[in-house]
């Protein structure tokens, strides 16, 4: 159902803060408890199992090199392709698909980000772990815990954060080096709990693809073995739930966040040699960068309107807005966290400065993602299989705010309000949906 958030997301990251608090968070099996226990007198759904391949673009299925994937095509829906939300980054597009809001309306407008009270925001320090950055919207994993459902997350961005004061019953913090069997070993783990302490609701999450896609570019052998490695690490996912005995008794549903395109190294854009960069707070470079005035001081919001009003004409590979007239199309650009101003480059270009060049901590990357979510390069996967889809059933491509009240239905638990629209991929499942 669609919703008026550019008037209500900030109440409603305020209501969240008064929810019940939840036990505390466990990332082992706790023992079983009276509370547990009455919990699993209803009768549970079919638990499901969310799988997101990092950058893994809609096209990648087409290079032949993905059999499970293709496996679970045939056995169950796959999409032409699913359009993320823009701004088209990993952390915005992950919290998009558990919430079924927009990035302008959960909060988590980019990776990198700065809020008036919280500060900054980005993915490696302690801030991507802090509810309050993530508390303007409620996950799927408080929902199910609060509706009675436990639930496991294997490193999905926000689930190492306590929001509203509840956390996944049971989830690990992100550590890059645990291997893609590791990460599946211990979705078996979690599903061979004693019924009492198993979740309903999974997630598990893939980054080699989206790492190769950066530091060699979407059409590197790199990439083609991280598809494969990938690839493998889902066939033993697989063959452990036919050894459980639940292959064909678990809904599956696998998505990217994005895709990936190639930038060259020589299309940079040196922003500095537009803005004087002393004259700005610069939130963010890269595909989407975003500047605000230095300070509140009327000399430095002056000197940021001048700056606009130059930067909004016409620029060479890439578009300017203020964040009041970014393209309707979009949906973005009310939540306070949006920058004033924002660059957005062409598809295949990066911005950036000669200081971020010369001193950067990490080399320019070939490939890409964060720009025009209607390009075709950002497009993402989408594959779903189980007792409850349809079979050898191809549909057309679809925005990811559906994925949220699908997800919802399928573990009969109610929807906040969200932007999604069950009705659009209702037609996925085998059931009739009333």
């Amino acid at each position: 159902m669609k919703f008026p958030y550019h008037l209500l997301f900030c109440l409603l990251g305020a209501c969240g803060v008064g929810c019940s608090v939840q036990k505390p968070p466990a990332a082992v099996a706790p023992s079983p408890t009276v509370a547990d226990n009455a919990r699993v007198e209803s009768p549970k759904p079919t638990p499901l199992l969310l799988i997101s391949i990092d950058a893994y673009r809609a096209d990648y299925f087409d290079r032949g090199i993905s059999p499970t994937l293709a496996l679970l095509a045939q056995q169950g829906v796959h999409a032409d392709a699913m359009r993320p939300a823009f701004p088209s980054l990993t952390f915005p597009n992950h919290y998009t698909l558990v919430t079924g809001l927009t990035p302008d309306h959960h909060g988590v407008i980019a990776n990198t980000m700065s809020d008036s009270q919280l500060g900054g925001f980005t993915p490696k320090t302690a801030a991507a772990n802090d509810g309050r950055w993530w508390s303007e919207a409620t996950p799927i994993w408080e929902t199910a815990d609060e509706q009675g459902l436990r639930t496991a997350t294997m490193f999905w961005p926000g689930s190492g954060a306590e929001i509203h004061h509840h956390r996944p019953d049971y989830w690990k913090p992100y550590d890059g080096a645990v291997t893609p069997d590791q990460r599946v070993d211990q979705i078996l783990a979690w599903l061979d709990l004693p019924p009492a302490q198993r979740p309903s609701f999974l997630t598990l999450y893939f980054d080699g693809v989206d790492h190769g896609g950066h530091d060699h570019g979407p059409d590197s052998p790199e990439v083609n073995q991280a598809i494969r490695d990938t690839d493998a690490a889902l066939a033993r996912l697989l063959q452990g739930l036919k050894q459980r005995g639940l292959y064909g008794h678990i809904n599956i549903i696998v998505v990217a966040d994005h895709g990936m395109a190639s930038v060259p190294l020589q299309n940079s854009i040196f922003i500095d040699r537009l803005i004087p960069l002393d004259k700005v707070a610069t939130v963010d470079l890269g595909v989407l960068a975003g500047f605000n005035p230095k300070s509140n001081s009327a000399a430095s919001r002056q000197t940021f309107a001048r700056i606009e009003a130059k930067m909004s004409r016409p620029q060479r590979h890439m578009q300017c807005w203020d964040k009041t007239k970014v393209p309707a199309r979009f949906e973005y650009g009310h939540n306070p966290r949006v920058p004033q101003l924002l660059c957005l480059a062409d598809v295949g270009w990066r911005i950036t400065s000669a200081d971020e060049i010369a001193h950067g901590d990490k080399p320019l990357k070939v490939g890409e993602h964060g720009y025009d979510n209607a390009d075709p390069r950002m497009r993402a996967l989408f594959i779903a299989a189980g007792p409850a889809f349809r079979e050898g059933l191809r549909v057309a491509e679809f925005p990811n705010v559906d994925v949220y009240p699908l997800i919802m239905h399928l573990l009969g638990l109610t929807p906040l309000p969200n932007d999604g629209d069950f009705s659009a991929v209702s037609g996925m499942l085998k059931s009739p949906v009333p």
